[in-house]
């Protein structure tokens, strides 16, 4: 470069000695500041310590012990004086002044001056506030502090004022002076040399360039590095952005203000940032920037002895663009169609799933949406038969008429759809309503799209090509409302169509394109499958709470010996096993039963049937409550055995399901005697209600699980006082997920402890308090009120072991049906008991007891100790006996045996005749 302009560059005109000349102004410049700033530094320390030392001198007196005693002695001036002269001489200042609150002096480093007035504000002091000010007096600028002396009441009783000049407490600036010229001196030595330093590495660098030359040949390299279509950035070692080009600030949209900050906390890219601040190798790699792609190559500049950081260039091209826009695409559909099926299909409700279907388009690409299905979907049927789609609406609900206009096709032929589900933007839109059964005629989008499985697109609906058929007057009003676009999709799972989904725009004013389109179809695909799979479960769901309830008794049967009551809620999904049972049994007596299944489903449901029919059966042979849940017992298990993995029906491969368990507890109740028997077999103990409204939970022996086998079950058997509740129950009543039994079975007590409720009224308060909002299992709740049969309907005796009294015992029955008003049927009841107490004559041993109870039937017992059981047959035409029996089951409209702990009792029963007016007797 020296060659080149022919001339070496000397003095102030090279970058050296012009670099050389401003760092002597500057070492200048730096001195002058110095001097300056410790000439005002120096008086600014010099008052902050005159005001510092007066103030604690003028303190340190005015709260010396024995001031206040001094200040109101008899002469203060004699006490106080020498004490002030010493502080004075000791501390430094000018004054120390002790005078009255209202600036009468009593010390004076001038005695002649004791006595005198204050000169200077005291008022704030003699207040109880401290003074302190800058003055100037005789003996130049000066600062005081007066400070107040109070007594032990708070009181102002003096006032100490001390002085001192700022003068005495400076010149650290005239010290301080020559060492700054020494510093100076040698800054300027030190400056020197290195100017010498500097220019020779200078004149290396710029060539000998002069400052004009240099900018010419910068302007030249700015130019082109900013006109080039790349775009450049050069970080620094420590992270800093040292240089960006234009292209690169258009790249990235850089702030003016980006040279000099740190790589991170200029919005690149994470991967971007990283890449930059690394420092590590790179070529071509493909990094985004906000929606752009570009190619990045990276290398360090410390490679051959430069600086250390790096440079990174930048290159946007036309087919990264295109494939930017592409991945975006892609992407955002993909996660819309991921978010869809997280929010779509949440639970198994068809109408909810329509509904969350609508939801999710309208708050991302549509503007109002709705959901159109078949009646039958509701309720979980299949789509009607026939041309997919086609049907007609149900008997019970007829489509609506009015201003909505539903028109039936041309044709005959309808397409009937329910709206089940309906979103959008805003509430007044001029759409079909939610719920309404709508008749769409042929040409409707809806009609076309559930009987063909096509999709319609009706790009501008303001063109009104056909759509409007439906309803011109509401198509007018669509129109008008602003709604101009809609996609109509056949919502198709399994190859059925369940109904038609359409989807309108009308605050967004692009109409539906290819891209929506197909987007939607991906939508209604995948909420299709979950609205068929919500049917299935809705029909599989109707299909076992069917079930159960045809195994749940429907009504109650007439007996007079309980009020009872009762309430059964299945859980809020799925169907349990809980069942309960009120079974009449022989002699007025009653059987109460609850029981619970373990798990829901089908098998529970079934499982519960079964129970629930062999304790009807198991009942007819009037067993006792242990009895009955030891066949019980067998039952489960034999029903394991044969459902059960490699059981009768199963393939040794576990397929089939067993029963994990159940729980029942079995009561009989005599209203004769008021005589309750209870077994249970781990069932939640009953709860027995009494008149006075106190609650006992009954401490029956608690019996194993049914289906365990090999324990024994236990009877308990007390005596019910007449008008107690007796309360039975299942688990799902006290126990909840969040609530522990103990506290369930209090809560129970609580809501029964109230005398003077029917049954009923029982049942509805122990729903109240108990019954969670959300039932995770079944519910059964049997409420019975003892009733006792009345004396005068009773009537027993003791019959010897003789036949000839047996003559007797007719004659006092006849007697007692005459009193009962039942001489109609006296003879037969005569009948049927000579042949019980004959045969009991004749088989049995001991004594024979004779019973009639007027219920609402006419029941006859004969008691024996015996425990052969009669059996009925057929007798031959050359017998001369065996036909007693026969005649009593043609005779009584049943009979049969139970027996007791000391023999058995053969029972009949005959209906009551008719009374006088013609009218059942009660």
């Amino acid at each position: 470069m020296r060659s080149r302009l022919g001339r070496p560059v000397r003095g102030v005109r090279t970058v050296a000695g012009q670099v050389f000349v401003l760092q002597v102004g500057v070492v200048l410049l730096l001195v002058v500041a110095a001097v300056a700033a410790l000439v005002l530094q120096s008086r600014y320390d010099s008052e902050r310590e005159a005001s510092n030392r007066s103030m604690a001198v003028a303190e340190s007196f005015a709260n010396a012990p024995g001031m206040v005693s001094a200040l109101r002695g008899r002469d203060p001036s004699a006490v106080l004086q020498p004490l002030a002269e010493r502080a004075r001489k000791g501390s430094g200042v000018d004054f120390v002044v002790a005078m009255t609150p209202q600036g009468i002096r009593y010390t004076h480093p001038n005695p002649a001056r004791i006595g005198k007035h204050f000169m200077g504000s005291i008022r704030a002091a003699a207040e109880g506030r401290t003074v302190q000010e800058t003055f100037t007096g005789t003996l130049g600028l000066s600062v005081r502090s007066v400070v107040p002396v109070k007594d032990s009441h708070g009181k102002v009783v003096g006032l100490v004022a001390a002085g001192i000049t700022i003068k005495k407490v400076s010149g650290a600036a005239d010290q301080q002076l020559p060492l700054l010229f020494g510093a100076a001196a040698a800054a300027m030595a030190l400056a020197t040399a290195g100017t010498a330093l500097v220019s020779r590495r200078l004149r290396r660098q710029t060539h000998g360039l002069d400052p004009a030359e240099m900018t010419r040949m910068y302007e030249h390299h700015d130019a082109v590095l900013h006109s080039v279509r790349e775009g450049v950035l050069i970080v620094g070692g420590d992270g800093r952005l040292v240089l960006a080009n234009d292209e690169a600030r258009r790249l990235f949209e850089l702030p003016p203000d980006a040279e000099g900050r740190l790589v991170s906390e200029l919005g690149f890219d994470p991967h971007t940032a990283a890449l930059l601040s690394s420092g590590r190798p790179a070529t071509d790699e493909v990094h985004t920037a906000g929606e752009r792609l570009l190619s990045v190559s990276h290398r360090p500049t410390d490679r051959d002895g430069g600086p250390p950081g790096s440079v990174a260039t930048l290159r946007d091209t036309t087919e990264l663009r295109a494939l930017s826009g592409k991945v975006d695409l892609a992407r955002n559909r993909l996660k819309l169609l991921y978010d869809a099926g997280v929010s779509i299909g949440t639970t198994l409700d068809v109408v909810r799933t329509a509904q969350e279907l609508a939801e999710y388009a309208v708050a991302r690409f549509a503007d109002y949406v709705s959901v159109d299905l078949a009646d039958s979907v509701l309720r979980g049927e299949e789509p009607p038969d026939g041309a997919p789609g086609v049907g007609s609406p149900d008997t019970v609900g007829s489509p609506d008429t009015g201003s909505w206009g539903a028109v039936a096709a041309a044709d005959g032929a309808r397409t009937v759809l329910r709206r089940t589900a309906l979103s959008g933007i805003r509430d007044d839109g001029p759409l079909y309503p939610l719920g309404m059964l709508i008749e769409f005629g042929p040409g409707a989008p809806q009609a076309r799209g559930f009987r063909t499985g096509a999709v319609t697109v009706e790009p501008f609906l303001a063109d009104f090509g056909g759509w409007q058929e439906q309803d011109p007057e509401l198509a007018r009003r669509i129109v008008d409302y602003g709604i101009h676009s809609m996609i109509t999709i056949p919502l198709r799972a399994r190859g059925v169509v369940l109904g038609v989904a359409s989807f309108m725009r009308a605050q967004k004013p692009e109409p539906f394109e290819e891209d929506d389109i197909s987007l939607a179809e991906e939508l209604v695909t995948r909420a299709a499958v979950s609205i068929d799979n919500a049917r299935r479960y809705t029909r599989e769901h109707t299909m076992a709470v069917t079930l159960q309830r045809s195994l749940l008794p429907r009504m109650l049967p007439e007996q007079n010996a309980l009020d009872v009551a009762y309430r059964y809620l299945p859980a809020e999904s799925g169907v349990g096993g809980d069942w309960f049972d009120v079974i009449p049994l022989p002699g007025a007596r009653v059987a109460l039963v609850v029981g619970d299944v373990v798990g829901h489903g089908l098998h529970a449901a079934a499982t519960m049937g079964r129970l629930r029919t062999a304790v009807h059966n198991f009942s007819t042979l009037d067993l006792p409550p242990d009895e009955i849940l030891s066949h019980l017992d067998d039952l489960i298990a034999r029903i394991d055995q044969d459902e059960g993995p490699g059981g009768l029906d199963g393939d040794g491969g576990g397929g089939s399901e067993g029963i994990t368990g159940a729980t029942c507890l079995y009561a009989i109740y005599d209203p004769v005697t008021r005589r309750c028997t209870m077994a249970r077999a781990g069932h939640p103990p009953p709860a027995l209600v009494r008149s006075d409204g106190s609650v006992e939970f009954l401490d029956l022996p608690s019996g194993p699980p049914l289906g365990l086998g090999g324990l024994p079950f236990e009877t308990a058997e007390l005596e019910l006082p007449e008008g107690s509740h007796l309360v039975l129950y299942t688990d799902g009543l006290i126990e909840k997920r969040d609530r522990d039994i103990d506290t369930g079975l209090e809560m129970l007590r609580a809501a029964l402890a109230h005398p003077g409720r029917t049954p009923e009224d029982a049942c509805t308060a122990v729903l109240d308090a108990l019954l969670p909002d959300r039932p995770s299992d079944d519910i059964a709740l049997i409420v019975a009120r003892t009733r006792v049969l009345e004396p005068g309907l009773i009537a027993d005796w003791e019959v010897p072991s003789d036949p000839a009294h047996v003559a007797e015992v007719r004659a006092a029955v006849a007697r007692k049906l005459a009193e009962w008003d039942l001489g109609d049927v006296a003879f037969t009841t005569e009948l049927i008991l000579s042949e019980l107490i004959t045969n009991a004559i004749r088989y049995a041993t001991g004594p024979i007891r004779v019973r009639l109870l007027c219920d609402r039937s006419l029941i006859c017992e004969v008691f024996d100790t015996s425990s052969t059981s009669p059996h009925l047959r057929y007798a031959g035409t050359t017998d001369e006996g065996g036909r007693g029996l026969f005649l009593v089951s043609q005779f009584a409209d049943r009979w049969g045996t139970r027996y007791t702990s000391d023999g058995k009792v053969i029972w009949t029963e005959q209906a009551l005749p008719l009374s006088k007016s013609g009218k059942p007797r009660t």
